[in-house]
């Protein structure tokens, strides 16, 4: 019997792609349709989502709400830091009281503007120039000198000592200072046109695919690292397990109450106009 594709868009990350090894790999799948894996970075996929070009994709908290009409979250997928999340960055040194101050005036490149990142940067700091960029770009446009700082998501978090760049903010720890509750960063959602017996089974199908790669992780892990730009294992298994945990399982409670907190931050800011539906799928 024919199959249907259907359409799965994921960052080029090594937590993403780890939660969709499963499925990729045939291990588990959705009865009736062929799993075809989308890889774009985030910004892409947030714009596409825009339109409902794709059956499950992976977006930023930030863009949830533009795009919340076509999509809801689902209960599995979503990646959160505890204490740590994407990170600002210079090659000059600022004791870590006064970044924020030395921010202003700044130029800063930013990986997208409906990234959570930057919707958390704009929380965090005001009075800066902010310049839009592919988040590959930003570690050399800010060696360059192009910009002062740079906005740093995916693994970048984790190396960028090894390029030389001081840290001025990790906006999890700010984060962190605002709430105990874990900070939203990306969500999985599902289109809402698709049926009520499919948005189930697919929603099950992505639960058991991150259940399956955390209880297969020295397979996982090697998959993931194709989409890690030369990360290796140890860097790799230390990144999929900060973003792909217990939260990633199930995100109701305290990943809810976080993705509450963070839009309502937004709308008392003017940021956002209002906090989009929470339904879980």
């Amino acid at each position: 019997m024919p199959t249907k594709p259907f359409r799965i868009g994921h960052s080029p990350d090594p937590d993403d792609a780890f939660m969709f090894y499963a499925m990729s790999k045939g291990a588990v799948s959705l009865p009736g349709y062929d799993i075809v894996p989308v890889a774009e970075d985030i910004q892409s996929l947030n714009v596409r989502a825009m339109q409902g070009e794709l059956e499950i994709t992976a977006v930023s908290a930030g863009a949830y709400p533009r795009v919340s009409h076509l999509y809801g979250i689902m209960a599995s997928g979503a990646s959160l830091g505890r204490n740590y999340g994407p990170v600002v960055v210079s090659k000059t040194f600022v004791h870590p009281s006064e970044s924020v101050a030395w921010l202003k005036g700044k130029k800063v490149a930013v990986p997208g503007e409906w990234t959570t990142a930057y919707l958390v940067f704009r929380l965090a700091v005001q009075g800066c120039t902010v310049v839009q960029a592919d988040f590959a770009e930003i570690m050399g446009m800010v060696s360059r000198g192009e910009v002062d700082a740079g906005l740093l998501i995916h693994e970048g978090q984790l190396t960028y000592r090894e390029h030389g760049f001081f840290r001025l903010l990790d906006l999890g720890a700010w984060w962190a200072q605002v709430t105990p509750l874990p900070l939203p960063l990306g969500l999985d959602v599902i289109r809402r046109d698709l049926g009520p017996e499919l948005l189930k089974a697919a929603s099950q199908a992505v639960r058991d695919s991150i259940n399956y790669g955390l209880g297969h992780e020295a397979e996982a892990v090697p998959y993931a690292l194709q989409f890690g730009r030369g990360i290796d294992l140890k860097t790799g298994t230390d990144f999929v397990r900060m973003y792909v945990n217990k939260d990633t399982q199930d995100l109701r409670g305290e990943g809810e109450a976080a993705l509450r907190l963070l839009y309502d931050m937004a709308v008392s800011r003017g940021l956002l106009d209002k906090v989009p539906d929470l339904t879980l799928f």
